[in-house]
């Protein structure tokens, strides 16, 4: 009875269970060839059954033991559908190929693969503003890949990005992909750049106190204009906005918005999409003046009291928060100097809002006992490390000191080899070990140049030069240069290197070939030739000494016959064998564009080491700048305060030559003409030097309330100059009194070159001075 009991259960399993087991297998055998490179319907979720080997079809570059490596089955593996599926897409993510299939027959797995071809070339149609190496930078897909479809999309979108970013926003980019024999193809970027879309208007919402008129001279993106043919800061550049609410943020610090937010800075295409209107919103605040100002020292050695006079802010000033981060580095600058290497400057802000006012306290305290561990260089594709590494003041071992990274910083870009240099500070091996990383934007140091212009004291002229600033990348300056004027021709070819045998000394060599036409002020021609050796070296940062040694053969001749006596009797060639050195102090903040600090310079030369003059030549010159940021709010106001003196005596029984003199007018005393005061022969009118100099210049450099792109700025100068000591003389007029000339000018950097227009006034001349209201220099290269 159970038995039979047993028998018909069995029969009754058997009856519904296997149509369900084989619909369930049919099924899934249908969705596996549904899928491409499916595995085929040999293989079963459980294992069952051994790998004998694995056959690869259709390949033809890949060999078949690299298919066979991406497998997860390897002979004498149990069969698994899990492995064999990701086998399969483990193959496809190689990129290699573009169809996979995968399936069992008997014991063995069979792969059939169809390889993705080679890309032969990749080129580019239709780019003018990118040229095909930019292209090819920021693209993936290179000559001799693999390609895929993948790829040359986010090739192009890559190249839309980049046009994105250059204000081309209606570019098209269109892949075009040409079939070649053995599976290779070439990839053609059909590109149609489109119109930029420049900045139509720029908005400021929010802004009570500031005018809009303001506001647009302090951001850095500048509304499209005619005037800006070869500007680039009116193309939309998302990336701008962020540098100009900050731009927008720090100006307002510096008016006494102490609680300034730029809460937003939005961009809106035009719907012809020809344009964008950019908006800010800005929370201006409250404006706050200096309440109390206090600076505590923590520090063993240095007491607040010797700190005190770094703080150049009082009570009732409007606060400024440049000049707060400017006093904190001053701060600790100062007590750097003073034997404190690690010093940490914390200004404490105390605002009340309600009187509008603000405590400011400065406390200084011992920082961190940080080392440079080590300082890493990038970016220089050219230059050769040593020489961006001999500018850096720190060296590793030593403290860390914000003060001298910054002056390094300075240093680097003063080299004028980079368009932009950052040095930067991250964690080292230990926490008390930094690493400095100097990251330098290479730019280019060769210059060749094709010129031709007019200066009032050369007058008409041309020029060809070939320089390279950087010769190998090792920092050696090499310049041949030849110009030919009305007034003046020259010849010149020089050399040097700033660190001869990687030491500190810097040596160079001048061979020179100079005529000068100065009938129209002495009645002569000059002729000169010769060379000159230069050596110079560093005693510190900011003192540095030079030596030079020039042999030079000069020629007075075609003397008018009507010339001065003076200048008659010096006709001739005479050999000037001369040594000479110049001592230099400088602490300007830079010496390509310094706005504070000031330079002095003392330079002393000796003629009769051979030759046939014999002279002692002294001359002393400085200049000072006073930045006036902090009273007008803009860098580009500077006062500039130059003085120089210098003294000529002969000695050995010999008189000087008028080759040697002094001359006193032009650039060294606008208002009048150059060699157009001091002494002076009245029977001829000839100019003819003197012994005895001094100048004195006041000048006051403004910007000019135009776009400051177009590069044109202001001055406004009184110069004051002396000069005497000539040979005497019936004729002879030596009048020792001061000159005075002052006026206005402007500069335009423009395109062309740069074009210098100053008008003076004589204001203290005497009878005989030449003078001149209006001097005009101008130069191109192309």
């Amino acid at each position: 009875m159970h038995a039979s009991l047993s028998s018909r259960a069995l029969l009754l399993a058997a009856t519904f269970l296997v149509p369900v087991l084989a619909a369930s297998t049919a099924d899934a055998q249908q969705r596996r060839r549904a899928a491409p490179g499916a595995v085929a319907p040999g293989a079963a979720r459980a294992a069952f059954g051994t790998v004998a080997g694995i056959d690869i079809q259709g390949n033809q570059r890949i060999e078949a033991d690299t298919i066979r490596s991406y497998m997860l089955l390897q002979p004498g593996d149990a069969f698994e559908e899990d492995r064999l599926d990701r086998s399969l897409r483990t193959l496809y993510a190689t990129g290699l190929f573009r169809d996979v299939r995968v399936s069992r027959q008997g014991d063995r797995i069979v792969v059939r693969v169809e390889e993705n071809p080679i890309v032969n070339r990749v080129a580019f149609e239709g780019n003018s503003k990118l040229n095909d190496d930019t292209l090819r930078n920021e693209t993936q897909l290179r000559a001799r890949a693999v390609f895929t479809s993948q790829a040359a999309q986010s090739d192009r979108n890559r190249i839309l990005e980049l046009y994105s970013r250059r204000g081309r926003l209606s570019a098209t980019v269109t892949p075009q992909i040409i079939q070649l024999d053995q599976n290779r193809v070439d990839v053609v970027y059909e590109i149609n750049e489109g119109d930029v879309a420049l900045v139509s208007r720029i908005n400021f919402v929010g802004n009570r106190t500031i005018s809009d008129s303001r506001l647009k001279e302090i951001v850095a993106t500048r509304e499209a204009a005619w005037y800006r043919p070869f500007s680039t800061t009116d193309t939309y550049e998302p990336e701008r906005l962020n540098f100009d609410r900050e731009l927008l943020r720090r100006y307002y610090l510096r008016q006494g918005y102490a609680d300034v937010q730029i809460t937003g800075a939005t961009a809106e295409l035009a719907p012809d999409r020809s344009g964008f209107f950019i908006t800010y919103q800005i929370d201006e605040g409250r404006r706050y003046r200096v309440g109390n100002v206090e600076t505590t020292s923590a520090l063993r050695n240095v007491t607040a009291d010797q700190l005190r006079r770094e703080v150049d802010i009082s009570r009732g000033d409007w606060y400024d928060g440049d000049a707060v981060e400017r006093i904190s580095q001053s701060l600790s600058d100062r007590a750097n100097e003073q034997g404190a290497p690690f010093v940490e400057v914390t200004p404490r802000i105390n605002r009340n809002r309600e009187e509008g006012t603000a405590d400011i306290t400065f406390e200084v305290k011992e920082g961190s006992r940080i080392y440079v561990e080590r300082i890493d260089i990038t970016g220089n594709v050219r230059t050769q490390d040593r020489v961006i590494r001999r500018e850096m003041r720190l060296a590793e071992g030593d403290a860390f000191n914000a003060a001298q990274v910054r002056r390094s910083r300075q240093r680097i870009r003063d080299l004028g080899y980079f368009g932009d240099v950052t040095v930067s500070s991250s964690p080292g091996s230990a926490p008390d070990r930094v690493i400095l990383t100097t990251n330098v934007a290479e730019r280019a140091t060769g210059e060749i140049s094709i010129g031709g212009g007019y200066s009032t004291d050369a007058g008409a002229l041309a020029d060809i030069g070939l320089r390279e600033r950087n010769l190998l990348g090792t920092g050696i300056d090499a310049r041949f240069n030849g110009v030919l004027a009305q007034r003046r021709s020259q010849l010149d070819v020089s050399v040097t290197d700033p660190s001869f045998l990687d030491r500190n000394l810097a040596v160079g060599l001048d061979v020179f070939y100079i005529t000068r036409d100065l009938r129209s002020y002495s009645g002569y021609e000059e002729r000169r030739y010769g060379f000159a050796i230069r050596a110079g070296y560093e005693f510190n940062e900011y003192l540095r000494q030079s030596w030079n040694y020039t042999l030079s053969n000069r020629n007075i001749f075609d003397v008018a016959t009507n010339a001065s006596l003076f200048i008659r009797e010096q006709q001739g060639t005479t050999l000037l064998s001369q040594i000479g050195q110049t001592l230099t102090y400088d602490r300007r903040d830079s010496r390509i564009d310094p706005r504070s600090g000031y330079v002095v310079r003392l330079g002393t030369d000796v003629a009769g080491l051979g030759g046939d003059v014999y002279y002692f030549r002294g001359r002393v010159d400085g200049t000072y700048y006073i930045p006036l940021e902090r009273l007008l709010g803009d860098p580009d106001y500077v006062i500039a305060i130059n003085a120089s003196a210098g003294v000529l005596e002969p000695f050995n029984s010999r008189e000087e030559r008028i080759v040697d003199r002094f001359f006193l007018g032009g650039e060294n005393l606008r208002g009048f003409e150059t060699a157009g005061a001091g002494p002076r022969d009245r029977a001829t009118n000839d100019s003819l030097g003197g012994r005895v100099l001094w100048t004195q210049s006041t000048e006051f450099r403004f910007p000019l309330p135009i776009p400051q792109e177009i590069g044109i700025s202001g001055r406004a100068f009184v110069d004051v100059g002396s000069l005497s000591g000539s040979s005497s003389g019936s004729t002879v007029v030596d009048d020792a009194s001061p000159r005075v000339g002052a006026g206005v000018g402007v500069s335009w950097r423009s395109p062309f070159g740069l074009i210098n227009l100053d008008f003076a006034q004589a204001v203290v001349k005497r009878p005989e001075d030449q003078t001149q209201f209006f001097r005009f220099g101008f130069g191109t290269r192309f």
